[in-house]
């Protein structure tokens, strides 16, 4: 691996490497309005959420790297504390690299860009109406991160409206394939996040897994079980006993046949005649279990080899 210590980094490299390897980044699309009155709209993919109560967003109108002169947005929003965050989605994306263009103070971005400009209901600066999630907000904080080219100026700010479009909500949840966000990588990279992009990872919240620790050693040192397999096997609350691997081949006759049931079956009825292919075949069964997110399957599983084996 390369070891680069920042200070021996030219700036323009240093944001090279951040844009390329914190990733991907969403992207805020922000709406502000000048003291004069002159609206400007700009994104930002230095952009997070950091608290629900009261919920609060924070993103770095950073100076600019040429000459570290600060740009419209941020001059706007230490003026009057107000601004309107909207997600960008696909749909939306070329426009939105539109407005991301210098143009000169007094521009409106809405304009130049082609999107509709809505009225907001407690803050001044216009929504985007083109944007499905839109958020009001007012400046908490500016925290200036140095006075550099390329430094950073973070906006916190606390949403004191949230307009959401009720095509992309399903029982009060956001869906990922009908928000059809996209999000900030490096140099002109953008990522899409919908489709084969999504997927689910079960998030322990009253449970704590074994851990991996606690893994049995040949499942630990398996070449077919990947560290993300490993991470799963180990995020069950108990390891299963010989009982419940007794029970589990006893009942796979039974129920639903998926897949990765067919497959363990079929290695059963080759074991007595090679173990060791047999073997192979249910480990890779294990494996596409836990594919599938049948965690508990694929313990078994892998537990009755060793069983068998002893």
């Amino acid at each position: 691996m390369l070891d680069i210590e920042p200070k021996d980094l030219a700036v323009k490299e240093a944001h090279a490497y951040l844009l390329g390897g914190v990733a991907p980044r969403p992207i805020g699309l922000v709406s502000t309005v000048s003291p004069k009155g002159w609206v400007n709209l700009s994104p930002f993919s230095f952009f997070n959420a950091f608290g629900a109560n009261p919920p609060t967003v924070a993103f770095s109108a950073a100076r600019r790297g040429r000459d570290s002169s600060l740009k419209d947005t941020y001059n706007n929003i230490v003026a009057t504390k107000e601004c309107v965050i909207q997600a960008v989605t696909y749909d939306m994306v070329q426009q939105v690299s539109l407005a991301s263009t210098e143009y000169e103070t007094g521009i409106d971005e809405f304009v130049k860009s082609g999107f509709t400009p809505i009225s907001s209901d407690l803050v001044k600066p216009p929504r985007v109406k083109e944007s499905p999630f839109q958020m009001e907000c007012r400046l908490t904080k500016m925290i200036p991160l140095g006075d550099g080219g390329g430094s950073g100026n973070l906006a916190v700010c606390e949403v004191v409206m949230f307009h959401i479009s009720e095509d992309v909500l399903e029982n009060g949840v956001i869906q990922p394939d009908r928000i059809d966000l996209v999000a900030r990588m490096g140099a002109d990279f953008y990522t899409r996040a919908r489709g084969e992009s999504i997927f689910r990872v079960a998030k322990p919240v009253d449970t704590k897994g074994v851990g991996y620790d606690r893994l049995p050693q040949f499942i630990r040192e398996s070449d077919q079980l990947t560290a993300n397999n490993l991470g799963q096997l180990g995020n069950v609350e108990a390891i299963p006993s010989e009982d419940d691997v007794k029970a589990f081949v006893d009942s796979l006759g039974n129920g639903e046949q998926l897949g990765h049931v067919i497959a363990f079956r079929t290695a059963l009825t080759k074991a007595e005649s090679d173990w060791n292919e047999a073997r192979g075949q249910m480990f890779k069964a294990a494996c596409e279990a836990l594919e599938c997110g049948d965690v508990a399957f694929a313990w078994r599983a892998l537990l009755y080899t060793r069983m068998r084996e002893v």
